[in-house]
């Protein structure tokens, strides 16, 4: 995710439109997120969803998980620390989540190269999560098409992924979207690419964990989860830009983005998302 500020092409109006549209009704809206995510990013997180403007959950036990999933707005599965309960609680929101029609994001952190995680990560692959984001490692990975990162960190680019989000996309349903220098976003059919960010938003812990929320928040107010997941990546990583512009260091940039996150606009999306 790279700095910049530019106004979006002509031929990106109507998608910039309708983030713009999407940022508005949920928070309008408020949607309740439940988060079954990496215990090291939890706080980080349930900041990152009110700042937004959604409602933070963050019901992790098994026998109260799946009956969560099934009333709340959006449900974020995080798979960087899948100890046996969470591990167990994930499997009964999915489920349930699934009989509810709760859209859910899948995060499949570090997979490739741990095998407990990784197994985990195709079952969920085949249960059909609405949304799929990781870097472009971990989605060569959860498509059986590459090795895994070192650790969360990505070993390859994100057009090394292009070709295989999509066929993911395709075979799963979900909207996959790849995070890098430049986004990329594809349904399959639909893509787009996000130019926006900064780099300080990869020196905060949560930084890329807290934006599977995110997602989860706005496609709990859409009927289009292409649209959602564009609109998380770009309201979020203006976000980025806005705070970065003001921060010393990664400390106050963590501050600072959760300003930003609360007060980014319709206005800031339009002037500065770079769309493509």
């Amino acid at each position: 995710m790279t700095s910049s500020s530019t106004t979006a092409h002509p031929s990106d109006t109507d998608l910039l439109g309708s983030v713009i549209e999407a940022l508005d009704r949920l928070r309008a809206t408020g949607p309740l997120v439940h988060c079954l995510t990496n215990d090291v990013v939890v706080n980080f997180t349930a900041n990152a969803l009110l700042a937004v403007g959604a409602a933070p959950a963050m019901v992790d036990i098994p026998e109260e998980s799946g009956m969560f999933a099934g009333v709340a707005g959006g449900l974020l599965v995080n798979l960087g620390t899948p100890h046996a309960e969470q591990r167990a609680a994930i499997e009964a929101a999915v489920a349930s989540a699934g009989e509810a029609g709760t859209p859910w994001v899948l995060d499949p952190v570090a997979i490739g190269a741990l095998p407990v995680r990784t197994e985990l990560a195709h079952r969920l692959r085949d249960a059909r999560p609405t949304v799929v984001r990781g870097n472009a490692s971990e989605v060569l990975a959860l498509a059986e098409a590459g090795a895994g990162g070192r650790g969360v960190d990505a070993l390859d680019e994100v057009d090394a992924a292009a070709e295989v989000a999509t066929r993911l996309a395709g075979t799963t349903g979900a909207v996959v979207a790849v995070s890098g220098p430049v986004d990329l976003v594809t349904d399959g059919a639909r893509t787009a690419r996000v130019a926006n960010g900064d780099v300080l938003l990869t020196k905060v812990t949560g930084g890329g964990c807290a934006l599977g929320a995110v997602m989860a928040a706005f496609a709990a107010e859409s009927d289009d989860p292409f649209v959602a997941t564009v609109a998380a990546v770009t309201t979020y990583t203006v976000a980025a830009e806005l705070a970065a512009a003001r921060a010393a260091g990664p400390g106050s940039f963590a501050v600072g983005f959760l300003d930003a996150l609360a007060s980014v606009s319709g206005d800031d999306l339009r002037v500065r998302a770079r769309l493509s």
